[in-house]
C-alpha cells in the first residue's frame, strides 16, 4: 500500500508543473492589459510603463517564466493588482470558505445519491428505476444559477425559513480563526448558536451545489450496482436464500461502490469550478467570488494563484481517492503495484 501511496503522489507532480507552465502561458496570451487597467482610462504612456516596471511584465518573456516558477514553489504569488495585497493572504484566506462549501455538497450528493443509485438498480425498470433517472437527467440539465435564485426566493424571500446570502449573520460575527472552516471554528470556540447559524446559511449554496453531483453518483451507482448483480456469487447468494436488502448493502454496494469513489474525485473539480456562479449568486466569501473580482479587474496574479491552488487541492483528492479506492479493494493497489 505503502508504495501504492507513493506512486501515486510521484504521478501528481507532472500534472501539476504542467499546470503551473499552463497558467502561465494563458496568462500571456489573454487579451488586455493588466497595467493599463490597474492605471485606469486616463493614464500616460509613462506611468503605464512605470507599472509594467514595477510588476516584472518588461522583462523577457523566458526571464518571466523562470520567477513564475519559483515564485509558486516558493509560495509566493506577488501582489494583488487590484487590492495592494499578497495574493497569498487572500487565498489563503477565502480557501477554507470553498472547500467548506465543496465538502458540504459533496456529502450531499454522496449521502442522497448512493441509496437512490442502489434503489434505482434493485427496482431495475421499475416505476423508482424510472423516477431516480429521470432526476438524475433533470439535476444535470438544471442550470446552478436559475436553481440558486429559485431556492433563494422560496425558502429564502418566501417562507423566511432560510438566510438568503452571506457565510453567518452580521450581528454573530466569525468565530476565531483556527481552521478557516467556520463550523469547525465555531465547534471550538464552543459558539453552538453560531454552528447552528453557519449550517443554516449552507444549507441553500451546497443544495444547489450538491444536485449535479447527485445525479452523477445516482446514475454510476445504478450502472455499478447493476453490473455486479449480474456476477456469480450474487447469484449463488440469491439461491441460498440472503434477502435482498442485506445482499445489497452488504455485498453488492461494496463491489460496486469502487466506481463511484472514482467519480467522486473527479466531481470534486467540477464542484469547485461550479462554485464560481454560486458563490456569486449566495455571496458566499470564498474563491468563486474572489475570482470574479479578480476577472472583472483583470488581476492576472490572482487569477493565476487561484487556478493553481484549485489545481493542487484537485490533485490532492484524487489521490486521497485512489488511496481510498484501493483500501476498499486491495486488487487496485495489486494491479498498480
Amino acid at each position: 500500500m505503502a508504495r501504492y501511496v507513493i506512486r501515486r503522489l510521484l504521478m501528481a507532480l507532472p500534472a501539476l508543473f504542467g499546470l503551473i507552465i499552463l497558467t502561465f502561458v494563458l496568462s500571456r496570451v489573454i487579451p488586455g492589459d493588466p497595467a493599463a487597467t490597474l492605471a485606469g482610462d486616463a493614464a500616460t504612456p509613462a506611468m503605464i510603463a512605470e507599472i509594467r516596471a514595477q510588476y516584472g511584465l518588461d522583462r523577457p518573456i523566458i526571464e518571466q517564466a523562470f520567477i513564475h516558477v519559483r515564485q509558486v514553489l516558493t509560495g509566493d504569488f506577488g501582489k494583488s493588482i487590484f487590492s495592494g495585497r499578497p495574493v497569498a493572504e487572500e487565498v489563503i484566506q477565502r480557501l477554507p470558505a470553498t472547500l467548506e462549501l465543496t465538502f458540504a455538497a459533496l456529502f450531499i450528493a454522496v449521502l442522497l445519491g448512493v441509496p437512490l443509485g442502489l434503489l434505482a438498480a434493485i427496482n431495475h425498470n421499475g416505476p423508482i428505476d424510472h423516477l431516480v433517472r429521470l432526476l438524475s437527467v433533470g439535476g444535470l440539465a438544471l442550470a446552478s444559477f436559475w436553481l440558486a435564485i429559485m431556492l433563494q426566493l422560496l425558502f429564502a424571500m418566501e417562507l423566511d425559513l432560510l438566510p438568503l446570502r452571506g457565510r453567518v449573520d452580521v450581528a454573530l460575527g466569525l468565530p476565531p480563526r483556527v481552521t478557516g472552516f467556520v463550523l469547525l471554528d465555531s465547534l471550538i470556540a464552543g459558539r453552538m448558536d453560531l454552528f447552528v447559524n453557519g449550517i443554516q446559511h449552507l444549507i441553500l449554496p451546497a443544495i444547489t451545489l450538491s444536485l449535479p453531483g447527485l445525479a452523477t453518483i445516482a446514475r454510476f451507482t445504478r450502472s455499478g450496482v447493476l453490473e455486479v448483480l449480474q456476477k456469480d456469487f450474487v447469484l449463488y447468494a440469491k439461491a441460498v436464500g440472503y434477502g435482498r436488502f442485506r445482499l445489497a448493502t452488504i455485498y453488492v454496494l461494496r463491489n460496486a461502490v469502487t466506481l463511484v469513489v472514482t467519480q467522486i474525485g473527479l466531481l470534486f473539480g467540477a464542484l469547485i469550478s461550479g462554485a464560481v456562479a454560486v458563490e456569486a449568486i449566495f455571496d458566499w466569501p470564498g474563491l468563486g467570488t474572489y475570482s470574479v473580482q479578480a476577472i472583472i479587474s483583470a488581476d492576472y496574479k490572482a487569477l493565476l494563484a487561484v487556478t493553481l491552488v484549485v489545481g493542487f487541492v484537485y490533485a490532492a483528492v484524487n489521490v486521497l481517492v485512489d488511496v481510498a479506492q484501493a483500501v476498499i479493494d486491495p486488487r487496485v493497489a495489486e494491479d498498480v503495484a
